[in-house]
């Protein structure tokens, strides 16, 4: 997939993915955050509800960011990929402030957007300033190579997860969601020994991780943010392993951040909150 250039003088749009079931009541943090990112009382924010087989989910999230101040919220339902060509959706894109993608299915956002005007749209204008974020199976999707689906447990097994072309923000990282609720930890680590350039991102329920255009990634939210860092692995046995034995791999470095605290995608470098950091 080919990294769309950022234009001279401008930057790079927030990437966010959300692990799901983020509040939507009361505090909000999350989508309150993600709300002012895009401009506040004047954003605009397109909600892509492909990824549910629901037919109230885009209209849902766009009252609720109406009803958190929104200029104006917009659903833009692709059920087809001839959705994902139509003009009218592309002139949306080309004007909203944020694009926000719902949870569900990440297969059906792989199937009905990967490769469309939509897709080339949303990783053009990202580039150019637009903010994107996406929940549970929308995080999932946000970056180049994508969880379709795995099998749950702490531990790497060989061929317990299939990967799929994601919409390809973000190159460098691979990104799992519901994370500790639904025991992810060795489907993400399976991911990595596939791809041991990438980090791996394991995102709680009802926390966030806002990549700013610096390629600083910060926690906002109730959960943990799992980091899985394997620049200095020194082996894997992925390459010999059969279907379902435990993969061995030494040398990975885990972190596991709570909100406020950041990690550095480029120097590879975490930061406990301030308040925390302080107290040290």
């Amino acid at each position: 997939m080919v990294k769309v250039p950022v234009a001279e003088g401008s930057g790079r749009g927030y990437i966010v993915p959300v692990g799901g079931a983020e509040e939507k009541i009361g505090d909000a943090a999350i989508l309150r955050r993600f709300l002012e990112i895009c401009g506040g009382p004047s954003a605009r924010i397109a909600i892509i509800p492909t990824a549910s087989e629901l037919e109230d989910t885009g209209d849902r999230y766009a009252t609720l960011f109406e009803s958190m101040g929104a200029a104006e919220a917009l659903v833009i339902p692709i059920l087809t990929r001839a959705d994902s060509e139509h003009p009218e959706w592309l002139d949306v894109l080309g004007r909203v402030d944020g694009v926000f993608l719902t949870g569900g299915n990440q297969l059906r956002l792989s199937t009905l957007i990967g490769g469309t005007e939509v897709a080339k749209a949303l990783r053009r204008r990202n580039a150019a300033g637009l903010h994107v974020a996406g929940t549970s199976a929308g995080a999932s999707f946000l970056s180049e190579h994508m969880i379709a689906y795995g099998k749950e447990g702490g531990s790497p097994r060989a061929k317990a997860v299939a990967l799929a072309p994601g919409l390809g923000l973000h190159r460098e990282v691979i990104i799992d969601q519901h994370f500790r609720q639904r025991d992810r930890l060795g489907r993400l680590l399976t991911a990595i020994s596939y791809n041991p350039f990438a980090l791996g991102i394991g995102l709680d329920e009802n926390t966030a991780a806002f990549i700013g255009p610096d390629d600083v990634l910060e926690v906002v939210g109730s959960g943990a943010i799992t980091v899985v860092d394997p620049r200095d692995l020194e082996f894997s046995s992925m390459a010999r392993v059969r279907k379902n034995d435990p993969v061995c791999l030494i040398g990975l470095r885990l972190h596991i951040l709570d909100h406020g605290a950041t990690f550095d995608l480029d120097t590879r470098r975490a930061a406990a909150a301030p308040q925390i950091a302080s107290r040290v």
